[in-house]
């Protein structure tokens, strides 16, 4: 996971304990990479340069590296910690983060960026976008994927006065939702505020898609799946713009 600079230390104490989930399901990352191997093309046309920033421990970047074959994947986070497990997965990955001086590359140098999971942890996602934009060429696919505050559960769940799922209160507990896990999310996104809020960062959005959420209880995953036919409603958003 990639945050920008905050001053509360804390908040990156959190991010580097071992113990914090740095990846997300297979299902989301499987979809994604396919969208992007389908927008990219063949390697035979010309190998292109993917970053996956916010790499964390690697896992995302390596499910989507079969549908990538040819392409360069290069992977960027700030935590030592998730880099010393994604050197394991990934042939790069290198050290960067999207505050302050920004990331350490070139304008321009990527055909592609895959941001997976990484927005709803920002303090300040409108630079981290502005950042995005600079590091990939006109016309570079970016490859958004974010928990979805109006999933169809959280809809029922908000009716019912209940914390919608995704979305934390404190770094220390889980507090008036479902779930075990304490993940650290800032910001959450409808697919309408995503859209928006990409667009006027300076991107065309191409689709936004839908995805289903590993942590749905089982018996539920066929809806779940279902879900994804309307991103409106699906559990996680994956959306495709292009920098203009």
């Amino acid at each position: 996971m990639t945050t920008t600079a905050t001053p509360h230390g804390e908040l990156r104490d959190f991010y580097e304990d071992p113990a914090v989930p740095v990846a997300s399901g297979a299902a989301r990352s499987i979809r994604q990479a396919r969208l992007l191997a389908a927008a990219l093309g063949p390697a035979g046309a010309g190998a292109r340069t993917v970053l996956d920033i916010g790499c964390g421990d690697g896992t995302a970047a390596a499910t989507a590296a079969p549908f990538l074959a040819g392409h360069r994947l290069v992977g960027v986070d700030w935590s030592q910690d998730a880099l010393r497990r994604a050197h394991a997965r990934l042939p790069s990955a290198v050290r960067g983060e999207l505050s302050g001086g920004g990331l350490p590359l070139r304008t321009g140098c990527a055909d592609a960026v895959l941001f997976s999971e990484v927005i709803e942890h920002l303090v300040d996602p409108d630079a981290a976008l502005d950042e995005l934009r600079r590091v990939l060429r006109p016309g570079g696919h970016l490859m958004l994927s974010t928990p979805n505050l109006a999933a169809w559960y959280n809809r029922a769940l908000l009716l019912a006065g209940v914390q919608p799922v995704f979305s934390e209160v404190s770094l220390r507990a889980i507090h008036g939702r479902p779930g075990k896990e304490v993940v650290g999310h800032l910001r959450l996104y409808t697919a309408r505020a995503l859209r928006e809020f990409v667009t006027a960062a300076g991107f065309e959005v191409v689709r936004v898609h839908g995805a289903p959420f590993h942590g749905v209880p089982q018996p539920l995953r066929p809806l779940d799946r279902l879900a994804c036919a309307r991103p409106s409603l699906a559990s996680i958003l994956l959306l495709h713009a292009r920098r203009t």
